[in-house]
């Protein structure tokens, strides 16, 4: 079995569709399936049960593809090894963040990312925490921002900044005349947040159960611009992180709150065994001026 059959494995595996697979891998479907094939009668092993319609993934199968997996992410890690043997600027680098922080953050970062390491390939990618943490783990990334407190003892986490908290209201509401507004004055309100999956969600969840604030559940948004735009429709009042906030934006009222402030913190987590802790250490930098910038 060599390094491309394990590929097409994976593959399979990933997409669950062989046609798929194939179109990924760049060859064409009849030579993925008999390759796999050959595989399983090499084996002795049934990897897939397949029908006309359905890939379903075999028990020993399963083994054998997390064991392919882990033999191409270290296919992987040494050829990122020889790469920054060269320049460990330059390469491949894929960078993950939640929804709610990678809209406004990775149009800050890029053209000073770009400025800084020029040969780096950077690749960008946006999802919710959850799924980031498993990319982190298998090595389908290589760092990624997340809402802190990350509990995992396989990564390395920098914290970088506190992303504080605004009460977002529309411009006729009857708080809108306040200059800032203590959390507890919303005992009475009921506020807008994201549908679940959100790790922005959890964070309003948070502070809402700290201060008895009931959460609006006849609306739940699908994303932030999402929320801003219902609380521009009047809809409701919501929590807006300032990250996310246009200082000259209308039809929206943003009110600080005052001491002790809500807030989330953001923090870059990577492997512990991660061969670019180089091109992390500058990537912390950018990331640290951009909140003293614009925080």
């Amino acid at each position: 079995m060599n390094l491309r059959e394990m590929s097409y494995l994976v593959a399979v595996a990933n997409l669950h569709n062989f046609s798929k697979a194939a179109e990924h891998c760049n060859v064409s479907q009849p030579t993925l399936s008999t390759q796999i094939k050959k595989m399983e009668e090499w084996l002795g092993v049934k990897i897939f049960e397949r029908d006309n319609k359905h890939v379903m993934i075999t028990e020993k199968g399963l083994d054998i593809i997390q064991s392919a997996k882990k033999i191409l992410q270290e296919v992987e890690r040494i050829k990122e090894i020889a790469e920054c043997s060269q320049n460990p600027f330059a390469g491949k680098f894929k960078l993950g963040a939640f929804p709610t922080l990678s809209t406004y953050i990775f149009p800050s970062i890029v053209p000073q990312i770009k400025k800084l390491m020029p040969e780096l390939r950077l690749i960008l990618i946006e999802d919710k925490t959850s799924v980031l943490m498993e990319s982190l783990h298998n090595g389908e990334i290589d760092a990624a921002l997340f809402a802190l407190p990350v509990h995992d003892d396989s990564f390395k986490i920098k914290p970088l900044f506190n992303d504080r908290f605004f009460l977002a209201v529309p411009p006729d509401h009857p708080l809108a005349e306040n200059t800032e507004i203590a959390v507890e004055a919303l005992t009475s309100c009921r506020l807008l947040l994201l549908e679940e999956g959100h790790c922005l969600r959890d964070n309003a969840l948070e502070i809402c159960q700290q201060h008895n604030i009931a959460e609006e559940q006849d609306f739940r948004a699908t994303g932030l611009e999402t929320l801003r735009q219902m609380v521009k429709a009047g809809t409701g009042i919501t929590l807006m992180p300032e990250v996310a906030i246009n200082k000259l934006e209308t039809g929206i009222h943003y009110i600080p709150f005052t001491e002790p402030t809500p807030f989330r913190s953001i923090g870059l987590a990577y492997r512990k065994t991660s061969s670019k802790e180089e091109i992390i250490q500058k990537l912390e930098g950018i990331l640290r001026n951009f909140s003293a910038d614009v925080l």
